[in-house]
């Protein structure tokens, strides 16, 4: 309408279609944009960063891999950034998840302060402003919008060598670096101990001090946090040290307390050669200098975020189409609800289209753009019929695991993708049992401590986006989660480090080898990424899927890392063999069940296995349950050769079910009841079957148990040393002496000293 001014002063009438609509998509939860991606021409594909090697090329082929701008879809995960942190606290998840999505969004309190180059402004993020003094040099990242106009055409007089990376000019230095660092990952740039970098040729003025800074482009500093330019204070700060250091660039201490000449200083002290600062704690002289730099007009108090916006587009085939269209002019338009859902078309060929491995500026070409009957479609937007082209990429995995628990409540509607009233009622808030703050989502999420800044952090933002809009009631997804272990196997990398298929290698005079290469072997997860996989299909080909899931289930405690052993699973299927054996007569198929009474040994052994049985399996552990019910499976076994008392032996069936379903079912059936047993009831435990009768004391004589007793439960601490002193053979080592001390430990042992 025109009533808003543009940030950037420009009249709104004044712009054209395709600006307004790039006005307002800043503005907009989704949008378009150019970004940084991994190319990889050989492949025909963009790549994710795992997939590309220390060297710069694609594990799959071993391409060459190129770092290119490229129009892609984003969501604007940053708008809900303080949200996303300050909820945490309300939820029940491990502190090292919490810890996790904290840090990758990275709130950080600080000061945007402005230095400045001939006309030019470089605006730096920093969470130091107490240090501004100690700056030496201002480093910008190689990707930076200003490097191209700061780069001077040649290099001033008397030049460090060093700064130049040998180049003739600033302008080849810059290329020639930005082309080495191409292939890098933010991570690998973020963690290379080798510190490189060039000089601009040009210099920036310190607003404090008036110092003239060398301007230099380096690549551990990212155009992803902050301005994508750092002060750069080499006597407070590691990575800026090892950098001063490696190019011969001053080094000046500011705050007191350790030997800059040897290390940078992290720690707190007084400030010192720091002008106004001087003799001021840490604290303080951030408070000073923000307020002076404010009052100057060359710097603000501000608030910034390692968080970036979310790159929601893939050039490959499978995953949802874009609802969007693009008019000749290339205005992205909307597609209307009567034109949903977008499906995917038939192609016969669904891998992209590949270019010369070395062609660093070829384009992407998705699969969908083969389509070109799909691609082309005319079109009444509400300007007559037009020919509009379909956008080809297609969203990422995450655009369906980060709402799909919503549609597990409410499966077959075809209104919504979930009603209200059923949301309200499963995931809803519940204050009177969680507290004022609770949230509402999921009661309980198991899931891999690897999802902590993707899956989990993209379903927080999308539900929190469904929430604002009035589709929900629940603020959180998952209200409770819980990290389960990863199964471990032995892995195998090549040369170049990447993972090989492990069970394609053969090992000969203890070393190992893939297609007659050596390969170094490893442990970790098991996996698709490390290519270790042990396939649960022929797992249960040969041992059926509920011995599968007794053998991952007693492997060890849900929440730790298990190793994978294949000759262990024949000790679940025993159990289930033994389990079997107590229902069912093997040779006959009838059933062994009585129905005599239990006796009270049975009935205690059965209540206290419901009692642990239940405890574990509310607190997730599945390895402790498993093992009181192979005890219990096994008291029977003993107890009952010609058959066990029905109504000792359902309550071990329905036990058992959560683990091993079908064999369960089937053994349920047979006992003669005609519904399943998924709905319960669970047997619940008589407490006066809890309550030992006996209580089994070992006896030690100076320190070696030498005898064991049964006393009653309720015997006090005399008639317990009584009953010891009197054993046969206590009486026979003690040879008619009295004991110097006897030590009785309530329910537990008694200690004789002679």
């Amino acid at each position: 309408s025109g009533e808003h001014t543009l940030d950037d002063g420009r009249d709104w009438n004044a712009l054209s279609a395709a600006e307004k609509a790039s006005a307002i998509d800043s503005y907009r939860l989704v949008y378009q944009s150019d970004s940084m991606v991994n190319w990889c021409p050989g492949l025909g594909t963009v790549l994710a960063n795992e997939e590309v090697t220390a060297d710069g090329r694609s594990d799959r082929g071993n391409f060459p891999v190129f770092r290119k701008h490229l129009q892609q879809w984003m969501m604007r995960i940053t708008a809900y950034s303080d949200r996303l942190v300050d909820d945490l606290d309300h939820l029940d998840w491990p502190d090292k998840v919490k810890s996790m999505q904290r840090n990758w969004i990275g709130r950080s309190h600080g000061a945007q302060v402005a230095f400045t180059s001939g006309e030019q402004k470089i605006e730096v993020f920093t969470t130091r402003p107490d240090t501004l003094y100690g700056a030496t040099y201002v480093t910008l990242a190689p990707e930076h919008d200003l490097v191209d106009t700061l780069v001077a055409d040649a290099w001033p007089d008397g030049v460090d060598p060093r700064w130049t990376g040998g180049a003739a000019t600033p302008a080849e230095a810059v290329a020639a670096y930005r082309k080495s660092i191409a292939a890098k990952s933010d991570l690998e740039r973020q963690e290379n101990k080798e510190k490189t970098g060039v000089f601009l040729g040009a210099y920036a003025v310190n607003p404090v001090n008036g110092h003239q800074l060398p301007i230099f482009i380096a690549d551990y500093v990212l155009t992803g946090y902050g301005t994508g330019a750092i002060m750069a204070v080499p006597g407070h700060d590691q990575r800026d040290w090892e950098f001063a250091t490696t190019f011969g660039l001053d080094i000046v201490e500011v705050i007191s307390g350790g030997d800059v000449t040897e290390a940078a200083y992290t720690g707190d002290g007084p400030l010192v050669n720091s002008g106004l600062l001087d003799g001021l704690a840490v604290a303080d002289a951030k408070t000073t200098i923000t307020e002076y730099l404010e009052q100057e007009g060359t710097g603000r108090g501000t608030i910034q975020y390692k968080l970036r916006d979310w790159l929601f587009a893939r050039q490959r085939y499978w995953g949802e189409p874009f609802p969007i269209v693009y008019s000749a002019d290339g205005t992205a338009h909307a597609l209307p609800e009567s034109e949903l859902p977008v499906e995917l078309p038939e192609v016969e060929d669904y891998a992209p289209v590949s270019f010369d491995p070395d062609d660093e500026n070829s384009e992407p070409s998705p699969p969908l753009a083969k389509a070109t009957d799909w691609v082309d479609v005319e079109l009444d937007l509400g300007d007559g019929l037009q020919t509009y082209r379909r956008d080809t990429n297609v969203m990422p995995q995450w655009a369906g695991s980060s709402w799909y628990q919503l549609r597990y409540i409410d499966p077959t509607n075809q209104d919504a993708f979930c009603d209200k009233e059923n949301e309200a009622y499963w995931v809803g808030p519940r204050p009177e049992l969680h507290g004022a703050n609770d949230p509402g989502g999921v009661d309980l999420y198991v899931g891999g401590v690897e999802h902590a800044v993707l899956h989990l952090l993209y379903s927080r933002f999308w539900h929190k986006v469904l929430f604002d809009l009035g589709y929900v009631s629940s603020s959180e997804p998952f209200r409770r989660l819980y990290n389960q272990g990863y199964i471990q196997a032995y892995a195998y990398t090549d040369a170049r480090g990447v993972y090989v298929p492990a069970e394609d290698v053969e090992e000969r005079d203890g070393k190992y080898f893939y297609e007659g290469a050596e390969v170094k072997r490893e442990y970790g997860k098991m996996g698709k990424s490390l290519k270790n996989s042990v396939s649960p299909d022929e797992i249960c080909n040969e041992y059926g899927a509920d011995t599968l899931r007794v053998y991952e289930m007693s492997m060890g405690p849900l929440d730790t890392s298990r190793p994978w052993a294949t000759k262990d699973v024949v000790g679940a299927q025993r159990f289930l063999q033994r389990l079997w054996r107590v229902v069912v007569d093997e040779e006959s198929g009838d059933l062994r069940v009585t129905d005599s009474d239990p006796t009270e040994d049975t009935l205690r052994a059965l209540n206290k296995a419901i009692s642990g049985v239940s405890d574990d399996y509310t607190a997730l552990r599945d390895n402790t349950a498993t093992a009181k019910l192979i005890e219990y499976t096994n008291h029977l076994t003993k107890a009952y050769p010609d058959g066990a008392p029905r109504a000792a032996v359902e309550p071990l069936v329905l036990m058992v079910a959560p683990l091993a379903p079908h064999l369960a079912e089937e053994l349920w059936s047979r006992l003669g009841h005609e519904g399943t047993l998924a709905h319960g009831p669970f047997p619940a435990a008589d407490e006066k079957w809890l309550v030992e009768d006996t209580v089994e004391y070992p006896i030690q004589v100076n320190g070696k148990v030498r005898s064991r007793i049964s006393v009653p439960a309720d015997a006090s601490r005399e008639d317990v040393e009584k009953i010891a002193l009197a054993d046969e053979k206590i009486v026979a080592l003690l040879e008619g002496n009295d004991p110097r001390k006897v030590i009785v430990v309530r329910g537990k042992m008694v200690n004789v000293v002679r």
